[in-house]
């Protein structure tokens, strides 16, 4: 179930409640008049069916409650309600396979946000990937695919591409571009600082590395493990089981290719730096033509369910 709390102008009251009778799927409606100070109005809440959450929002933001009052959005953990039981039970479709497309774009646009954290975040993950392909440590490679932020951004461009939001596209487009160069730029950097004090040495980067070699050799199976990430990241996200999300993290191989491609630069190692490079370039294509199709096909198959009806 959804919470939702939405300040409203008096005049559009009326319409709001009769709108929010009329969607099946929600319950436990709340009139309190001139509660509100900023913006001044009324506050209408009520508790809604997930999957008759994304129909109400668009018809809210239909009678331009976004822009003249405000709309709120909370998951509810717990309901020990039967009304609210009923109104799941009435609401078409499963609450699992529903797609809050507002609370998705918002989301998001939050993580494809190009802000010194995140910098920090896929640097760091870099900088520890790197030290996990010089030694040929798989368990620095996990934790570093763990710590990196790059679904985000990539999440972002699928998503913009469904819902057509270009500013999001370029936003997302803009912190996987820049976040990667940085990262790279600083480890560059970082393996040079290394290399000086002899804990990196081009002898280790071109040793046989049998756990961390496949980084820079990609092939169709990196392809196919990256579209299967995207999927499985797309439907966490939809679902709201971001737990799946680190999964997906460790499962993809972005964050050790970008470290691999910069430690090879640093040494000029042209081959390991353009197998790297194609490696990074296969996961992100993967992630990113997965998860648009994933989306689309969220998109057309919830279009196939029955309508709320009054």
């Amino acid at each position: 179930m959804l919470h939702l709390r939405v300040i409203t102008p008096s005049d559009r009251t009326d319409e709001v409640v009769l709108l929010i009778e009329k969607t099946v799927g929600t319950t436990h409606l709340v009139v309190l008049p001139g509660a509100a100070r900023d913006p001044a109005g009324d506050v209408v809440m009520c508790d809604v069916a997930r999957e008759a959450g994304d129909e109400l929002l668009a018809a809210l933001r239909g009678l331009g409650i976004d822009t003249t009052g405000s709309i709120a959005v909370e998951s509810i953990d717990l309901s020990l309600s039967e009304r609210a039981d009923r109104a799941e039970a009435d609401a078409p479709g499963e609450g699992a396979d529903a797609v809050l497309w507002e609370q998705l774009t918002d989301a998001t646009h939050e993580e494809s946000t190009l802000s010194v954290t995140y910098l920090a975040f896929i640097t760091l993950a870099t900088m520890i990937a790197a030290c996990g392909v010089v030694l040929d440590n798989a368990i620095l490679i996990v934790g570093a695919m763990a710590v990196g932020p790059e679904f985000g951004p990539l999440a972002g461009l699928s998503t913009a591409i469904v819902r057509r939001r270009p500013r999001l596209a370029l936003r997302s487009l803009i912190a996987l571009l820049v976040g990667f160069a940085a990262a790279m730029a600083v480890t560059v950097a970082f393996s040079l600082f290394m290399d000086a004090v002899d804990l990196f040495s081009e002898q280790q980067l071109k040793a046989d590395r049998p756990n961390t070699g496949f980084i820079y050799a990609p092939d169709w199976f990196s392809f196919v493990v990256a579209v299967l990430a995207g999927i499985a990241g797309t439907l966490s996200l939809t679902s709201a089981k971001s737990g799946a999300l680190v999964g997906v993290a460790i499962s993809v191989t972005t964050i050790p290719a970008a470290a691999n491609a910069a430690v090879a630069l640093s040494y000029g190692d042209t081959k390991q730096t353009w197998g790297s490079t194609e490696q990074l370039l296969l996961n992100l294509l993967g992630i990113i033509v997965a998860g648009t199709l994933t989306l689309l096909a969220q998109k057309w198959l919830w279009s196939r369910q029955p309508k709320n009806a009054p």
